[in-house]
């Protein structure tokens, strides 16, 4: 394991902010990441994870310790008549593991198809997608404790998901690194194609017809028309998270604007569409601080001049006051900064 000095970063975040590291290392195994976190106590400087770069924002210098994540490994440790059992790798990246799961006839994450980022990175944030969350098919996690060493197993009770939310982004912040993730994939198909614009992009195949494939392919092209790829256009995925509020504020703001998109999010709630209340208001392809909101899905903001993280933040704060003095709802930020 190598600790590396003053590390560009820029090529390691899909926003392509430029931030630098002064120390970093790749850990490729469990021992390397130990020994890493060692050498981060011994030097005593901070600790941040980086994995696929993908739901982050970096400033631009970063005093302590980067380390990369990099375990490798899919294997099946348990077959049952429904269910197998998965264990994936923390480096290993997401949608290469849903086509992985797909090869071997497993079902339950297609419609998290094309999500980028790292499989160590899908349960801080309890990714989702098209009705579909990452804690549905979601068994165990192992971790590495950064002040004991130890590894700690979770289980979804420990893990306390939420709706993109998770203990390691609250209570257990900065306190673990994920190593491996284990899923409870079906054997044969419960599919959930339900959601709106799912369901209207499979209304032409039959039942008969339906495969995890043919879904996670569907997901995968409704991905590409609407999100900008960012090796093209620097972003890092949807900036906002749809707000959940009480469906009396739904019902007001039904009155005002009967075309509004939610959700039911649980009793007596409801998730609006962030998208929807940002092209609203109209921010939907406008420039401002040397960022863009995407011209064709508003939830997305886009660094086209690969300017500094501070720079996408000024939009996001224009958009979360344009929509709280518009609707009286908060905006929040699904990305999170790293390091400091």
């Amino acid at each position: 394991m190598k600790i590396e000095e003053h590390v560009n970063l820029q090529p390691l975040n899909t926003l392509a902010v430029p931030a630098s590291a002064r120390f970093f290392a790749r850990a490729t195994s469990e021992q390397e990441l130990r020994q890493a976190l060692r050498w981060a106590q011994k030097h005593e400087r901070a600790v941040a994870i980086l994995g696929g770069g993908s739901n982050c924002l970096l400033p631009e210098k970063i005093l302590g310790l980067v380390v990369q994540p990099a375990l490798r490994g899919i294997k099946v440790i348990e077959e049952g008549d429904r269910y197998t059992i998965v264990r994936a790798a923390a480096g290993e990246n997401w949608h290469r593991f849903v086509l992985w799961t797909l090869s071997q006839s497993l079902c339950g994450i297609e419609n998290l198809a094309l999500i980028p980022g790292s499989v160590g990175a899908a349960p801080i944030q309890n990714i989702g997608a098209y009705g579909v969350e990452l804690k549905d098919v979601f068994l165990a996690l192992r971790a590495v404790n950064r002040k004991t060493l130890e590894i700690v197993e979770f289980n979804a009770a420990a893990c306390e998901f939420g709706y993109r939310e998770s203990v390691f982004k609250n209570r257990l912040r900065d306190q673990y690194v994920i190593v491996s993730v284990d899923f409870r994939l079906r054997r044969s198909p419960e599919f959930r194609v339900d959601y709106p614009a799912l369901k209207a992009a499979l209304a032409g195949i039959s039942r008969s017809r339906l495969t995890a494939e043919v879904i996670a392919h569907t997901v995968a092209t409704i991905r590409r028309e609407k999100l900008p790829d960012p090796s093209v256009l620097p972003n890092c995925g949807s900036f906002f998270k749809n707000p959940v509020v009480a469906n009396g504020v739904v019902n007001e703001l039904k009155g005002l604007y009967p075309d509004i998109v939610y959700f039911p999010a649980g009793e007596g709630y409801s998730k609006i569409a962030a998208g929807w209340l940002i092209e609203k208001s109209g921010w939907k392809g406008k420039q401002a601080f040397d960022a863009r909101v995407h011209d064709k899905q508003a939830l997305v903001l886009t660094n086209p001049l690969h300017k500094s993280a501070k720079n996408v933040i000024k939009l996001a704060g224009a958009i979360q006051s344009s929509i709280r003095q518009r609707y009286g709802i908060e905006l929040e930020v699904e990305p999170q900064w790293l390091g400091a």
